[in-house]
């Protein structure tokens, strides 16, 4: 295949921004910052024959290559320690959606010098083989314990629920990560797959308050709908409005893009979406365990992650066509302050 002296260029330079960024130990200790992300086909260049994974190969439709690989960690990795800068230290937690596999997660961290970030995967029935591939900073939070819950849709498989268990300084949290099925073929004949998704995600936070009404629950994802919509309003009884969740919170969710003047995270057909979504319990109004700070959300990302007159996000592919951009949906940061027992 003939190299392109474009993306050579770009992988230089790229590479030159290898060296860690900051020193993680100047990183504040009060704060836990998380990061969503829909990283568009993570894939690795090798055909598994038990999903449907072909067309991301040397001789697949999308001519997927080994270079075209490198260059995506380099870009996906760059946004990280960007990030990161922001921040004050790599976020605690990496949660990724469109991720083929373990090896290939392995291969982006291996993009992030001096990190101390341990895997936690979980593979799906999702017939393309994509999952949500999490990360988090061993040496700052402790994992408890994984739970993956299964959609059950009669016409298809998609990507399981997961919800985990972690301390930070002694302080109990709950992650419930989603990327709940798409809108192909149109809105109304997908929309009972993303309801039935919401009813299961529902069925988790509330055996999660039962144990406790205080929880602080964290849930985040690829949400395929917006925050109006019903799925979200009506069956995650999430509000985007916080007075309104300041009088009555018991069994709601605060979802945060009433804090962005941000137009969405993905744009699709000619519109923008806020379908990358982070929603919080009660919990974490509180003074005690995690708390929200005034600045806790964002939908994070710079010039260099933007595409055309409407600076919408800078995909790696349109439909067969190889743009070699980052993604094409914007990250998310959430931080929460950490309130030491």
């Amino acid at each position: 295949m003939r190299k392109s002296p474009r993306l050579n260029c770009i992988i230089l330079l790229l590479s030159l921004t290898a060296v860690s960024p900051f020193n993680q130990a100047l990183a504040d200790n009060d704060k836990l910052t998380m990061m969503w992300w829909n990283v568009e086909n993570l894939f690795d260049t090798v055909d598994d024959p038990l999903t449907r994974d072909s067309e991301f190969t040397p001789e697949g439709k999308k001519r997927w290559t080994e270079k075209k690989l490198l260059l995506k960690c380099m870009r996906i990795s760059h946004i990280v320690k960007v990030a990161a800068l922001k921040t004050g230290g790599y976020p605690e937690i990496l949660a990724f959606a469109e991720v083929e596999n373990l090896n290939v997660f392995k291969k982006l961290l291996s993009f992030l010098p001096d990190n101390s970030y341990k895997t936690a995967y979980h593979a799906s029935n999702d017939p393309r083989g994509i999952d949500i591939a999490l990360a988090y900073d061993a040496e700052k939070i402790r994992l408890l314990r994984t739970l993956s819950y299964r959609v059950n849709l009669r016409e298809r498989n998609t990507r399981d629920i997961t919800l985990y268990s972690f301390t930070a300084d002694n302080c109990p949290f709950f992650l419930l990560v989603n990327h709940w099925p798409s809108r192909s073929l149109d809105q109304a004949w997908s929309e009972p797959f993303r309801l039935q998704a919401a009813q299961t995600a529902k069925t988790i936070i509330d055996s999660l308050r039962k144990i406790s009404t205080d929880a602080d629950i964290v849930v985040m994802g690829d949400f395929n709908d917006d925050p109006g919509d019903k799925s979200i309003q009506e069956i995650l009884h999430a509000t985007t409005e916080r007075d309104a969740f300041s009088r009555k919170s018991i069994g709601k969710l605060f979802n945060f893009w009433t804090k962005s003047r941000e137009k969405g995270s993905c744009y699709f057909r000619s519109r923008w979406f806020q379908f990358d979504q982070v929603m919080v319990s009660s919990g974490l109004f509180d003074d005690r365990g995690l708390s929200v700070p005034e600045d806790a959300f964002s939908c994070f990302h710079i010039r260099h992650m933007e595409k055309g007159s409407n600076r919408r996000p800078y995909a790696t592919y349109k439909g067969q066509k190889y743009l070699g951009g980052y993604s094409d949906h914007f990250p998310l940061l959430f931080q929460a302050e950490v309130h030491k027992p």
